[in-house]
């Protein structure tokens, strides 16, 4: 049986405070340049440079601080994400990142997830290093 989203979601929200002193002592381990390689496989769909725009999936470049399914100029979002009023946080990212379809079954996201805990807090770390260099440009 697939989940509601916003039963999952109010799961999420719930729990970020549990997520964010996990997502804080990974952060301090983190390694943006492994992000940076693990981030690879996502420019298939993703740019983090803000110069580039979207692509079939919405430009990352400051996803921090935005709210999710509403970026200008991509239009490809899941219903699911059309309707969603939350904010992107590194922490809901982190969970995110971990099983994007159990927090939008109708993501159109092609991801399996990012099981490994270091690897998604590395992934979150070269976003915020990609998004800092483009702040400074």
């Amino acid at each position: 049986m697939k989940r509601a989203p916003g039963i999952f979601l109010g799961l999420l929200l719930a729990s970020l405070p549990a997520l964010g002193s996990e997502l804080e002592a990974r952060l301090a381990l983190a390694d943006a340049d492994r992000g940076r390689l693990l981030f690879g496989p996502c420019r298939t769909c993703h740019y983090p440079e803000a110069f580039m725009g979207h692509n079939t999936g919405p430009n990352l470049s400051g996803i921090f601080g935005k709210v999710a399914g509403k970026q200008a100029g991509f239009e490809f979002y899941s219903e699911g994400f059309k309707a969603a009023e939350f904010v992107w946080t590194p922490q809901l990212m982190y969970a995110w990142l971990e099983n994007p379809m159990a927090m939008f079954p109708d993501s159109r996201m092609m991801s399996l997830g990012v099981p490994d805990a270091q690897s998604r807090a590395d992934l979150i770390a070269f976003l915020l290093e990609a998004t800092d260099r483009d702040a400074r440009r």
